[in-house]
C-alpha cells in the first residue's frame, strides 16, 4: 500500500514542480532575459544561467547554488544586479529559482 502513495506523492510534486517551473520561465523571460541568457553559459550582461543547477557554485563568488542563495540573490541583488524584492512578489521569485535551477 504504501508504493502507490509514494508514487501519487512524488507524481503530484513533479507536476507542482513543473508548474513553479513554468511559472519562473514566465517571469524569468519578463525580467530576467535582458541581463541573463537561459539558454547559453555565455556572459550577457549578467552570467548565462544555464546549467547553474548543475555548475553548482556561482560564477561571481563560488558560492553554493541553493534555493536559499539564489532567492537570496534575487531579491537583494549586487554592484551589478538590482535587487527584485520589491519587483517581484515571494512566490514569483521562488518560482524563477525553480525555473533557473531547471537550466
Amino acid at each position: 500500500d504504501a508504493k502507490p502513495a509514494t508514487t501519487t506523492k512524488k507524481a503530484a510534486g513533479s507536476g507542482a514542480n513543473a508548474a513553479a517551473i513554468a511559472r519562473g520561465k514566465d517571469v524569468f523571460d519578463k525580467k530576467c532575459t535582458v541581463c541573463h541568457y537561459a539558454d547559453s553559459d555565455s556572459k550577457k550582461i549578467g552570467p548565462g544561467l544555464k546549467g547553474i543547477g548543475k555548475r553548482g557554485t556561482f560564477t561571481v563568488n563560488n558560492n553554493k547554488v541553493t534555493d536559499e542563495s539564489l532567492k537570496t540573490w534575487i531579491e537583494n541583488g549586487d554592484t551589478m544586479m538590482p535587487p527584485f524584492k520589491d519587483v517581484l512578489e515571494p512566490a514569483q521569485i521562488k518560482d524563477v529559482v525553480a525555473y533557473v535551477k531547471s537550466l
